[in-house]
């Protein structure tokens, strides 16, 4: 309890606003999101291929959204844009209880990656602002958590829910997000500071910063080193709740069971791993983190049975628990104290191009070779990522 005390003292009450609020929205939204793909390969009645196709859609306007994101963040400031990102994906939710074609489908999925990335790297840049380098790790952390008790929560809770109606699933998401919509709006306040000189500075020559930063090469291998992991990540999230329930017929409420195992993971252990980690450099650490992805994508294929799955996601989210929140705060500290949000705003594009890859050429796969062949090709490329990310390791020693 002691512990407990001491960290919430340390934290001003606006970040621990943001951690509710997280809780509240990432319940209702996980009650739905991790079935997607079935809920969309049941309305359509198409090849797996096709399904995960529609992510790129979400891929590509989100790869857009999260570039533009980080320079309205920091030009308009971080709450205005948390609001409408809040309320867009509100209305998206709204939108799948009445989607019956490909089409309506791929239209909900653009808008859902243009919102999406206002509200996340809002969020991230208020952390940024409000909390000291020091404590940023394990600021980063603790709101990993949050949203991790909400993921706790929904995939049980939707998997109760969605067996019998998929409407009340949505419509939970429509009402968590609005609810952190509204506390935000009333309760958190603007941690933009806009520095002398700067107020006036034009979008096109804030867009101007994304380029300064990719010529950063830190920057640069560590955005390809956490896409690559991320490919992994995709098809764990997107592609194994289909693939389970089409060739092993494992439903909705067995399933939630997996990611809801990777949000305890979250809520239980990722507070002491990040102790761990702060205690040894971001570059050390995150390849020991992506070593974890390959094999959980091992796992996978040679797994028949849930409770194979189920061990795989265990062991992706001991990679995730000590890759994430690092990489965060590295690229956190390494962007100017005014450009932040551009920064974290294209750090967020990895999950966006990995989102454009992984699924699709999942589906891909799956379809013309076989049903394993996506498992072993995520493999091979979350082994790529753990190069890549030893490579970042000897271009610090080479810079330093």
């Amino acid at each position: 309890m002691h512990q407990f005390t001491t960290i919430f003292r340390r934290y001003p009450i606006q970040f621990w606003l943001m951690f509710f609020g997280l809780i509240i929205s990432s319940t209702g939204t996980t009650m739905v999101w991790p079935f997607l793909t079935i809920y969309a390969s049941d309305k359509l009645l198409l090849p797996l291929a096709a399904v995960t196709s529609l992510m790129t859609f979400n891929s590509v306007s989100g790869f857009v959204s999260s570039v533009v994101a980080g320079s309205l963040v920091d030009r308009f400031g971080r709450k205005g844009m948390m609001v409408i990102g809040l309320f867009g994906m509100a209305l998206v939710y709204l939108g799948y209880i009445f989607a019956q074609d490909y089409w309506q489908f791929a239209l909900l999925m653009l808008l859902s990656g243009s919102f999406n990335p206002l509200y996340k790297v809002g969020t991230e840049a208020i952390v940024a602002d409000m909390i000291p380098q020091e404590d940023r790790t394990q600021a980063y952390s603790l709101i990993r958590m949050g949203r991790n008790v909400g993921v706790a929560l929904g995939p049980i809770l939707g998997g109760i829910v969605l067996s019998r109606s998929y409407t009340i699933g949505f419509l939970s998401a429509v009402v968590a997000l609005v609810i952190f919509g509204l506390l935000t709006i009333f309760f958190l306040k603007e941690t933009l500071v806009h520095e002398e000189g700067k107020s006036h500075e034009s979008l096109r020559d804030q867009l101007k910063v994304v380029g300064q930063a990719l010529k950063n090469k830190a920057f640069t291998r560590m955005v390809g080193s956490f896409t690559l992991m991320e490919i992994c990540a995709t098809l764990m999230w997107v592609v194994l709740a289909v693939f389970i329930k089409q060739n092993y017929g494992i439903t909705e409420s067995q399933y939630s069971w997996i990611p809801t195992t990777n949000a305890l993971m979250v809520i239980f252990l990722q507070v002491a791993i990040t102790r761990i980690t702060q205690k040894h450099s971001p570059t050390k650490v995150m390849p020991i983190g992506a070593a974890f992805y390959p094999a959980a994508m091992l796992l996978v294929a040679i797994s028949g049975s849930f409770w194979g799955f189920l061990l795989a996601m265990v062991v992706m989210t001991f990679g995730e628990l000590i890759t994430a929140p690092t990489a965060t705060a590295y690229v956190a500290n390494l962007a100017p104290a005014d450009q932040r949000g551009r920064y974290l705003g294209f750090f967020g594009l990895s999950w966006y191009v990995a989102l454009s890859i992984g699924p699709m050429g999942a589906g891909f796969l799956s379809d013309n070779i076989n049903i394993h062949a996506p498992w072993y090709a995520g493999a091979i490329v979350g082994i790529i990522a753990v190069i890549s990310f030893l490579g970042l390791r000897k271009l610090e020693t080479q810079t330093s």
